[in-house]
């Protein structure tokens, strides 16, 4: 007998082979779909994931489900969609079988742990390793100033809500940066400067006047490979940073989420030009390991190890103890360390061939910065351009891009930028993506009236 959901599958494939709809056109949402073939919504969500497996429509969040490609014959493939806008880590290159080993050696290890509640700051074993691990990234600190944390996000998240030694109360940013770290500024109505950051960083005269004469409690700065714009300060930029926050008493929030992906060994991170305290060095497992472990680190001043150990309890008591120990295990056999040798070949390899097409295929009214690290990368249009609309214009091309305005605070935003990642794309479709976007700009600059 048929299923509910194959026989909506065929309906919506009778629907492509009559034209009906249309390449790169929205499918009906789900709810509506599910009203018009009066069946489940459940049905309707199966019936798209049976779909989407076979690359006939792909998703993008919280716009729906839109056609693959332009109609072709049962006989052959639908174009393939090439993909800047999934910033998270290649599946392929995550070590999904060697950290199942470690933790199923976790559970056996740790398993008394798991009957009673553990050390907010995390395992004392894991963040001994820790402690060994950050001296590769220049970054010298005892087990007891470590935390182990559900996600750098979660660190920054409680530390932007702390009160901090020097009595100050509003927190400076780079403009732009990561969506999630702009919905916890914007979520707690904090005071909040922003300063912009470009392909040739940022402006120091700016910086300083900003920690002159406003009460800047902390700096939030990504260090290398920036989200969105992948900028990353050279040693000189980083040691300028600490000194103006020394001279004008601000603290320093350092995520530095992807330094283990730098090939530039002799990159120093900010916590190595002050590691009393006045900067706070984050960083996490995410991209570099499987996103779904939610793994992150903050070396913390003593001067506040008490308040933010009392707001990691009430947020969460602990960071699960068998992911903990799976990760302590991965590090001490050292296969940490291999698998992050394999990625920085990887992804500079990626970001070669990103910044190569960049100067062969983007018309001379557009800009780029960033792409070093195969992970993030913006791109400037024409001032009047609209980065939603480029976006919305490259899905009829089978590219899908991020419209990079949610990434700026409401008084500092921009709507001219989009951005890349090529971490998922393959190496052979980058080039061919980017001339894509650069054929979507200059269509879109023919049009004219359609930028605005």
């Amino acid at each position: 007998m048929e299923k509910k959901y194959e026989g909506t599958i065929k309906e919506i494939e009778d629907r492509i082979n009559e034209g009906r709809l249309k390449p790169g056109e929205r499918l009906p949402s789900v709810r509506r779909l599910s009203k018009e073939l009066q069946c489940s919504i459940n049905t309707i969500i199966k019936a798209y994931a049976e779909l989407e497996k076979k690359h006939r429509i792909y998703s993008v969040p919280k716009s729906g489900y839109f056609l693959v490609g332009s109609h072709q014959s049962s006989n052959s493939s639908p174009k393939e969609l090439i993909d800047f806008s999934s910033a998270g880590p290649d599946r392929s290159r995550m070590p999904y079988r060697d950290y199942q080993h470690c933790m199923n050696q976790a559970i056996e290890f740790y398993k008394e742990e798991m009957f009673h509640y553990s050390e907010p700051l995390g395992l004392e074993q894991l963040r001994q390793q820790l402690s060994k691990q950050l001296q590769d990234v220049q970054v010298f600190a005892p087990p007891e100033r470590i935390c182990v944390v559900s996600g750098s996000q979660q660190a920054l998240d409680l530390l932007i809500s702390l009160s901090f030694p020097n009595g100050k109360d509003e927190i400076c940013t780079e403009q732009p940066t990561h969506p999630s770290f702009i919905q916890s500024l914007t979520s707690r109505n904090l005071k909040v400067s922003g300063i912009e950051i470009t392909n040739q960083g940022i402006d120091f005269t700016r910086l300083e006047q900003i920690f002159k004469e406003r009460e800047i409690k902390l700096f939030y700065t990504v260090s290398r490979f920036q989200n969105p714009t992948g900028y990353s300060y050279s040693n000189h930029e980083r040691k300028k940073i600490v000194e103006l926050a020394q001279k004008y008493d601000v603290y320093i929030i350092e995520d530095d989420y992807m330094g283990d992906l730098d090939t530039k060994r002799k990159a120093d991170p900010m916590f190595a030009y002050d590691p009393s305290g006045r900067v706070i060095y984050t960083k996490s497992f995410s991209k570099v390991l499987l996103p779904g472990l939610r793994l992150g680190v903050a070396v913390l001043p003593e001067a506040l190890l008490d308040s933010f150990t009392r707001a990691k309890f009430a947020a969460d008591v602990h960071t699960p103890v068998i992911t903990q120990g799976a990760l302590e295990i991965y590090l001490q056999s050292g296969m940490y360390k291999a698998h992050i040798q394999k990625l920085r070949r990887y992804y500079k390899k990626k970001g070669t061939l990103l910044k190569k097409a960049y100067l062969e295929h983007l018309p001379p009214e557009a800009g780029f910065t960033g792409g070093e690290s195969g992970f993030y990368s913006t791109v400037e249009l024409p001032e009047r351009m609209k980065g939603k609309h480029l976006a919305d214009h490259l899905i009829h091309k089978n590219v899908l891009v991020q419209d990079a305005t949610a990434m700026y605070l409401p008084k500092y935003r921009k709507e001219n930028r989009i951005r890349l990642s090529v971490s998922q794309v393959k190496d052979k479709n980058i080039t061919l993506g980017i001339e894509k976007i650069g054929e979507g700009i200059r269509e879109l600059l023919a049009k004219g009236s359609s930028l605005v």
